[in-house]
């Protein structure tokens, strides 16, 4: 019966500790909103992993900073094809004044070169093998908040990955964008939906086999609702959706 007693306050002291997500995500913004990233003294950009090539980007206003670890699956965190889509519609809207730093911590260029070639991403990134960046600033492990908005003295503006998350894409659109970000008088027309299923278990996997789920999103709000885009966190995945009013 003591065994019980002293086990208790154990078990009562870690369902405390516990962290939400909720608690985590404001726990890391706060943490890191206004902080400044330390930069190594010596930063080597290269195309494709090969050419070298001067990258002046420190008097810009705006810079985005997409730290990449060596662990798990780098293809599928990357998700370059929607990085280059992203990269062209800022520069759209800014007449490519905003940079954007790649920083990939590992020592395989021949991999790097690979998947840059592959997805044919030509824009300048940094193989970062000793992992200095992350040495000097020591991000959070978690994929989704190793990217950053950075303003012009390399403070931390907003956090999270615009591609795994159209909220922040929108985000930081909004914060770089600035002056120029539409009034409240001609804010787009905006609805709510509910999803029928929010997660669908699809088992295992046998090697090449690909398998599909199907979604169904249902107006709830009062204006028309228009699917715009869709984000994933693994590049294994592959959505789309029917473009149309409902």
């Amino acid at each position: 019966m003591k065994r019980y007693f002293f086990i208790l306050p154990f078990f009562l002291l870690f369902l405390s500790c516990h962290e939400s997500d909720k608690q985590r995500i404001t726990r890391l913004v706060t943490e890191w909103q206004g902080k400044e990233i330390l930069f190594p003294d010596e930063m080597v950009f290269s195309r494709y992993a090969t050419d070298a090539v001067e990258w002046p980007v420190w008097e810009a206003d705006y810079k985005v900073l997409v730290y990449v670890d060596s662990l798990g699956c780098i293809s599928c965190k990357l998700q370059l094809p929607k990085w280059k889509e992203w990269i062209t519609q800022v520069d759209s809207i800014t007449d490519g004044y905003v940079p954007f730093l790649f920083f990939f911590q590992s020592s395989d260029q021949k991999e790097i070169r690979h998947l840059l070639k592959r997805d044919d991403f030509d824009y300048p990134v940094c193989l970062d093998r000793e992992d200095q960046l992350n040495k000097l600033n020591n991000f959070p492990s978690d994929i989704t908040f190793q990217t950053f908005l950075l303003d012009k003295d390399n403070r931390v503006v907003s956090i999270g990955n615009p591609i795994h998350n159209l909220a922040v894409k929108d985000l930081y659109l909004k914060q770089i964008i600035g002056s120029l970000t539409p009034s409240t008088s001609n804010q787009p027309i905006r609805t709510t939906a509910e999803a029928e299923q929010t997660e669908i278990n699809l088992g295992s996997f046998e090697k090449n086999e690909s398998k599909t789920a199907v979604f169904t999103l249902r107006n709830t709000g009062e204006k028309p609702l228009v699917i715009m885009d869709t984000a994933t966190t693994c590049g294994c995945a592959s959505p789309s959706f029917e473009l149309k009013i409902a």
